[in-house]
């Protein structure tokens, strides 16, 4: 069974592939994207709020207000709009790892449908957002403790991330739905915490889903071969 810091490595070394560069550029750009119409809907909202309520802020304390809002949305809201992104390329990324580490597997591979991937993409960012809105007045009950809330978002995002990032993968390749899940609970988890570790570091944020699938395509295919 591969080691996590062995994946990780593999996974950052290989980020200079032309494949693995285009996914990055293209999920990057459409990250963005969605984030630029989702700031312009929190300002949009704001504003009308303040509209509404008759409150006559100076040009200056709405401007910081304002990117503010969009700063902590954006913090709390990127992990889900990033990994929801990736579903679409995910497939991409598998690929060009099998391709390079695991060919005879990769020939064995099922492409995913579009709706099916649109499904899975729904359900994880479903899943992520109850998951997280379950754990919300907790998190604000354990603000007194200073590192007590990041470590309840960190545990709750690790236990999702793992899943989802094994799925990516292991769905390509299940022979049927009776198949047991390749990488244990305790593994899911060192995998899912990692990435949402990664996902909370500036600059490093916008690598972590890839890496994550890469790891994922490392330690699914290595768990399938244990297993059989």
């Amino acid at each position: 069974m591969m080691s996590l810091p062995t994946a990780l490595a593999l996974s950052f070394s290989q980020l200079g592939d032309r494949a693995i560069i285009k996914v990055l550029v293209k999920s990057l750009v459409l990250t963005l994207a969605i984030f630029a119409v989702l700031g312009f809907a929190l300002l949009t909202v704001f504003y009308s709020a303040l509209e509404a309520h008759q409150i006559d802020w100076s040009v200056e304390l709405g401007a910081i207000a304002a990117l503010l809002i969009t700063l902590i949305g954006g913090w709390l809201l990127f992990r889900f709009v990033a990994l929801f992104v990736l579903q679409f390329f995910a497939e991409e990324v598998v690929r060009a790892v099998e391709a390079k580490h695991y060919p005879q597997e990769a020939s064995a591979a099922r492409s995913l449908a579009f709706r099916e991937e649109m499904a899975n993409g729904l359900r994880s960012t479903f899943r992520a957002l109850l998951a997280n809105l379950v754990a919300l007045p907790f998190a604000i009950a354990l603000l007194v403790t200073g590192v007590g809330t990041a470590l309840l978002f960190w545990l709750v995002n690790g236990w999702l991330l793992g899943r989802e990032l094994q799925d990516m993968v292991w769905l390509r390749h299940r022979k049927d739905l009776h198949e047991a899940a390749p990488l244990r609970r305790g593994q899911r988890f060192l995998l899912g915490g990692a990435v949402a570790g990664l996902l909370m570091l500036p600059f490093i944020n916008l690598l972590a889903p890839v890496l994550g699938a890469a790891s994922a395509t490392h330690l699914v295919h290595r768990g399938r071969a244990v297993v059989a």
